[in-house]
């Protein structure tokens, strides 16, 4: 499991907590959906139904897409939005820990970061902040970061032909200037 899940709960105690939540919801906990939850609790970041494919390809993509929607359905997996064509798809945060995104514009790559304390607590005391000023009540946060992975910004960097014109490009697309 990833995020250090691993501490906090065993395989079998995974397979316990989801085998509940799917019959919460009157579904049943098969060996497709068993292969997507281990394949999520392994990954340690989110996955693309591209990525499943590759992993499990024994799994097809139709009922990859169908076992995903009823585990979210129960509470099990959350999707995550990333800037390509495809969501990707992690264990729900109550069963791992919490965590925020770094998510790259241009390849799309989703990497989790866990806050410290001390950024959760700054969050928590700027939410409150805000809830008060606009009456919004919030009852959770998610913080995406958008920007280049490290391979992406070295490739920006360094373009064929020495131009850094994929650099003002990307800023001029995001809404630079």
């Amino acid at each position: 499991m990833s995020r250090g899940a691993d501490e906090t709960m065993t395989r079998e105690g995974l397979h316990g907590l989801v085998a509940n939540r799917l019959r919460n919801v009157s579904q049943r906990y098969t060996s497709g959906r068993r292969v997507l939850v281990e394949l999520l609790a392994s990954a340690g970041h989110p996955v693309s139904i591209e990525d499943i494919a590759e992993q499990a390809p024994g799994l097809p993509r139709s009922s990859a897409y169908r076992h995903l929607v009823d585990l979210q359905q129960a509470g099990v997996v959350r999707r995550v939005a990333a800037n390509d064509e495809y969501f990707r798809f992690e264990l729900a945060e109550d069963i791992t820990e919490h965590h925020h995104h770094l998510v790259c514009r241009h390849c799309a790559k989703v990497v989790d970061v866990t806050p410290t304390p001390a950024f959760e607590q700054a969050m928590s005391a700027y939410l409150t902040a805000l809830q008060e000023a606009s009456g919004f009540v919030s009852d959770d946060h998610r913080l995406d970061v958008l920007g280049a992975c490290s391979a992406c910004a070295r490739a920006l960097a360094h373009p064929p032909g020495g131009a850094l014109r994929g650099l003002h490009a990307t800023a001029v697309g995001a809404g630079g200037p």
